[in-house]
């Protein structure tokens, strides 16, 4: 049996406007993982996917054709170099039994779907005899996203396949920086689905009925993203904490945020965190708080008793890939 994970992730600053070809700023979250496992099904079989987590059995050979885990086996199994494939061939459905298993949260603005995606296309192409490398990967969980939210910014797949941070606009090629010094990231769940396929929707509806005023609310929330860059490689985590409360206000502007939301950003804010924000699609889903050491603890009980579904805890290291 063949085994691969992709971890979750969340979005510091950007979301949003990250689709607009604004920067954003997101870290993989590795205490959370999707897992894959490939194994071998009896000759004449075919492929088969189980998603335990979704009470979910799927046949390839009779799978929708936008059924995301599907497409993500049919996007391995398009790749000449994994099935020696010649130009205009179709590769035959391997006998091979996909299981599937995530501890990321569902429509929580963690990146389940993309890290899935990543997990499953890694054990199946190991399995194949044909390890891909990370930009391949990246490419191909990139189509089955426009599945998941329609419009994707490419943010998620890129940070959940190479698992590391990243500042990204889109289309554009990679650097590194460096941060000052680590830092702690405290999330708390709604216990809300947020499904970021209709929030982006909503606010696309929105841009096109009124492009200059949104267009200067992705403008900021880009400038912010720029900011928060500066003061990462500054060490400079109270100015980050405050960047991170004018990205909230702005994504309120944009209306995805929502009470729950709101609620546990106040918490937060009163239980002395730097900085507070929703993270993702919004209206449900997770925020993020900026902590300290000594206000880790503090601020994690704070969400709990604001209602808080799960809270979990993260450090960001020094090393931070860029896309920009």
């Amino acid at each position: 049996m063949i085994k691969s994970s992709a971890p979750g992730k969340i979005i510091l600053l950007g979301e949003h406007a990250v689709v607009y070809s604004r920067p954003a700023i997101a870290v993989p979250v590795t205490c959370v993982q999707a897992t894959a496992s490939a194994e071998a099904a009896p000759p004449g079989s075919g492929c088969t996917l189980h998603a335990a987590d979704l009470g979910r059995t799927i046949r390839l050979a009779t799978a929708a054709s936008d059924d995301p885990l599907a497409a993500a086996v049919r996007g391995v199994l398009t790749l000449p170099q994994v099935c020696n494939l010649r130009e205009g061939e179709q590769a035959t459905e391997p006998d091979v039994t996909l299981s599937i298993h995530s501890t990321i949260p569902l429509a929580g603005g963690m990146g389940s779907g993309a890290a899935v995606s990543a997990a499953l296309v890694r054990a199946l192409a190991m399995h194949l005899g044909c390890p891909l490398d990370d930009a391949t990967v990246s490419a191909l969980v990139f189509e089955v996203e426009k599945l998941h939210h329609g419009t994707p910014s490419g943010i998620d797949n890129t940070v959940v396949v190479y698992a590391r941070p990243v500042y990204f606009v889109r289309g554009q090629p990679a650097q590194t920086f460096h941060a000052a010094k680590p830092f702690h990231i405290v999330i708390g769940d709604t216990g809300l689905a947020s499904p970021t396929r209709i929030a982006v929707g909503d606010v696309r509806a929105a841009w096109q009925a009124d492009p200059p005023r949104y267009e200067a609310i992705f403008h900021h929330i880009g400038q912010l993203a720029q900011a928060a860059r500066l003061a990462i490689e500054g060490g400079q985590l109270d100015r980050l904490g405050a960047l991170m409360n004018d990205n909230h206000a702005l994504l309120q502007e944009l209306g995805v945020s929502c009470a729950e939301l709101d609620t546990l950003v106040d918490a937060a804010r009163q239980a002395g965190a730097l900085g507070a924000k929703l993270s993702g699609g919004g209206r449900g889903g997770n925020m993020i708080a900026l902590v300290t050491p000594k206000s880790k603890q503090k601020v994690e009980q704070a969400l709990a008793q604001a209602g808080a579904r799960n809270v979990i805890a993260t450090e960001i290291k020094s090393r931070v890939l860029v896309y920009h």
